[in-house]
């Protein structure tokens, strides 16, 4: 841990003098130069087994070889969109981007056609690469319903059919893009409205992906099962771009499945592991279930969620090892605090440790924006290589997000001790965390709101075992029959991705308001803990 004596809440980038600014190009040819036989990626089946696999000097010649291709199409910093689930293909597009000077768009692949359109247009995509289907979701079927409304889509390729995905390799030419050049663009939802796209450079994702896995002691050579979603900075920054610039081994999962994911790492003697809590809670389910001897993992990360102090309990009793936690956000490259190995009970399990290398964390008022004294409450602000250059064409909301002296704002309240480490208390913004993923209530609501026979809505989460969270819906009928669960659900998943699907039905005839006539939302989710309401489920 860095041993400081803080005077208030104000933590100094430690960890020596800046590093030299990377693209994904140079951590790349690096690892390829360093290890190159040694396996970069395996492909795992659905059915666990190991499929295809690249060595380190495979892997560079792969994403080079597409790399050429995408620039014979896309001029320099053209935005592609990926909508796929994890396979090695989105992997290569991810590195081949970086290589070509082309920004990736990363796409959710339980997206509906609405969700899909949208990101396409407000990204500027001119093309998007995804896969037939996905647990049954008929993704180029959406993705085509959705690009022939709009013409600025030029190419729809399939990444299975590499006779298209390769087509022109043999006259592209790399590039050679900035480290502080653009190379992602990735969906967060906001509070009003629909997602803000962070645009993300390669520096930040590539050092961010490097401190983290420094800090979780990922050795080069070790191997690891990734099966959290590619879309995500998790995924496709701290998983891919960390493992690969460390010289580790990448075994890809298609999708997260408990039990297979446990057969893995017995049969790989994998050394590594990273979940949020709700994965970590479903693999020792499946360890307990099979007996799986899962002894060889050494390091544990979550985030995403708070992490329950028995949680941390039970893993370490499982798999041997402690889980480090890890606190971020898709515009921070994502991660901002982590703790240590060697930390204490206490502090694995009541904090989210301390800043990550060549990171400033303050604790800032949210009324006036100034630093707040040792264990007081305010909000969580950071300031370092890793924040986003901006929202994609918002300039108004980049500038609420991040101040002039350059802090970026994150919506979260906590406190900061006198050794740096910090706690989250609550949070500025009405964000609901339902098994890690962030979900907005403005976003559910508006497209509930299209529903005739809803006349207003207010969309709260409410606490849950298992999800950490789960989203509560209250309504108020506009006249006539009100609506079963089951035709409100489907109304949404026609909508909206499945996970923002309501879990609770509310009907009311009145609202708890503030005196200027708002909804008291908190009210909502206190008077359904306190069992005052009577919820309706699908």
């Amino acid at each position: 841990m860095y041993d400081i004596a803080l005077k208030e809440s104000l933590f100094p980038a430690q960890g020596g003098p800046d590093p030299a600014p990377l693209t994904i190009g140079d951590m790349l040819r690096a690892s390829a130069a360093r290890v190159p036989g040694q396996p970069a990626l395996k492909e795992v089946g659905y059915d666990g087994a190991i499929q295809r696999i690249w060595t380190y000097a495979e892997l560079l010649a792969d994403a080079q070889r597409l790399a050429r291709a995408l620039a014979s199409r896309h001029a320099e910093g053209a935005r592609i969109a990926a909508y796929a689930n994890n396979l090695p293909e989105w992997v290569l597009l991810e590195l081949a981007c970086g290589l070509a000077g082309v920004t990736l768009v990363t796409v959710n692949p339980a997206y509906q056609k609405r969700e899909l359109k949208y990101v396409l247009e407000q990204s500027r995509a001119e093309a998007i690469y995804y896969v037939a289907e996905f647990r049954g979701n008929p993704m180029q079927a959406i993705a085509d319903a959705a690009c022939d409304e709009i013409p600025a889509i030029r190419h729809r390729i399939l990444l299975t059919d590499h006779a298209a995905l390769y087509a022109g390799a043999d006259i592209g030419a790399l590039r050679s893009p900035k480290p502080d050049d653009p190379v992602q663009i990735q969906y967060t939802s906001g509070t009003t409205g629909f997602p803000k796209g962070a645009l993300l450079h390669h520096h930040g994702l590539v050092r961010n992906g490097i401190d983290t896995m420094v800090r979780a002691g990922l050795k080069p050579g070790d191997s690891f099962v990734h099966h959290m979603p590619l879309f995500h900075t998790t995924g496709c920054a701290v998983l891919v771009l960390g493992g690969l610039a460390t010289g580790a081994t990448m075994l890809l999962a298609p999708m997260f499945d408990p039990a297979t994911i446990v057969h893995v790492i017995a049969r790989e003697r994998t050394r590594f592991i990273l979940g949020v809590p709700t994965m970590l809670v479903a693999l020792i389910e499946a360890v307990e279930k099979s007996g799986a001897d899962v002894s060889s993992i050494h390091r544990i990360m979550s985030g995403g969620s708070m992490v329950p102090p028995e949680l941390c309990r039970k893993a370490r009793a499982v798999f041997g090892a402690p889980i480090q936690i890890v606190y971020g956000q898709t515009e921070t490259s994502p991660v901002l605090t982590q703790t240590w190995f060697e930390d204490t009970e206490e502090d694995l399990t009541q904090t989210i440790g301390q800043p990550v290398a060549h990171t400033e964390i303050s604790i800032r008022s949210p009324a006036a924006n100034a630093v707040v004294p040792i264990g007081e409450q305010g909000e969580i602000c950071a300031r370092g290589y890793q924040v986003m250059l901006g929202y994609n064409d918002n300039p108004e909301a980049t500038a609420k997000t991040i101040d002039a002296e350059g802090w970026l704002h994150t919506g979260d309240l906590g406190r900061m001790d006198s050794r740096g480490y910090v706690k989250i208390t609550g949070r500025v913004k009405e964000m609901i965390i339902r098994g890690g993923e962030n979900l907005f209530p403005a976003e559910i609501e508006n497209a509930l709101l299209e529903h005739p026979a809803i006349a207003e809505i207010a969309v709260v989460g409410v606490a849950d075992e298992k999800w950490g969270e789960q989203v509560a819906c209250f309504m108020r009928c506009g006249g006539g029959e009100r609506p079963s669960p089951a035709e409100l659900k489907a109304f949404i998943r026609e909508r909206l991705a499945a996970q923002k699907t309501p879990a609770y039905w509310i009907w009311v005839d009145a609202w708890p308001l503030t005196g200027s006539g708002k909804i008291q939302k908190f009210k909502l989710a206190e008077g359904f803990a306190a069992g005052q309401y009577e919820p309706q489920t699908a």
